[in-house]
């Protein structure tokens, strides 16, 4: 009768924490697809649902297709999934009528729906992250004193980047694009948008570092054990 395999602790952690590497990434995509789903169905407004969802409608299909050849850790899936229901609940409702915010309006007793704070907030926030990680593993960076300015810049870059988006969809649609826009009447709209983007990203480098250094260790030493 032959003896049965035994496996050390660490063995089963080990398993346990590859089976989680690849269970969790589907688990969230299960859960964006129902979001975005969800998003779709009867829109405040079609045009700004798209305009607001678009990222997710092309950075969902390019993680699916890179997850094998390139995949991420788990903790910038779990952001990212986060940052698609941000905007799949902004694109639904139009960042300044998001139900949520109108509560928070009232309670603090704001001049203005604070989503689209959050939204920007969140722009920083998880894109910090997605930044870094491909840093750290595409160029010498990783453990170089410039990769957290670095990645912070580079966020800012893209809210800029965002705001010229905003700015094209006022000229082009005028009237239409104020939904998408949703200024809520401050002309300084546009300099708190990457302001609170430049806030998300700082704080994101200031508290995931460490956390997300262990993932990268991880995961470079899980691609090693399968090369």
């Amino acid at each position: 009768m032959p003896e049965p395999i035994l496996t050390s602790p660490s063995d089963r952690s080990v398993s346990e924490n590859r089976a989680l590497r690849r269970s969790l990434p589907t688990a969230l995509v299960v859960v964006v697809i129902a979001a975005m789903a969800l998003s779709a169905w009867s829109p405040r407004d079609p045009t700004t649902w798209l305009l607001e969802t678009v990222w997710v409608l092309v950075g969902l299909p390019l993680v699916l297709l890179s997850r094998r050849r390139f995949p991420l850790t788990n903790l910038l899936y779990g952001l990212l999934a986060a940052h698609a229901l941000v905007l799949a609940v902004g694109g639904h409702y139009t960042y300044a009528q998001v139900p949520l915010g109108d509560w928070v309006r009232e309670w603090l007793g704001l001049d203005r729906n604070p989503y689209d704070r959050f939204g920007h907030l969140v722009q920083g926030f998880v894109p910090a992250v997605l930044v870094r990680e491909l840093l750290s593993r595409t160029s010498p960076l990783r453990d170089s004193r410039w990769l957290a300015p670095l990645t912070v810049c580079a966020c800012l870059a893209f809210s800029a980047v965002f705001e010229m988006f905003e700015w094209a969809a006022a000229l082009i649609g005028g009237r239409a694009a104020n939904d998408f826009l949703a200024t809520q009447s401050d002309v300084w709209d546009t300099q708190w948008d990457m302001f609170c983007a430049l806030i998300g990203a700082t704080v994101s480098v200031l508290l995931l570092s460490r956390a997300h250094d262990r993932q990268l260790d991880a995961l470079g030493a899980a691609e090693q054990s399968r090369a």
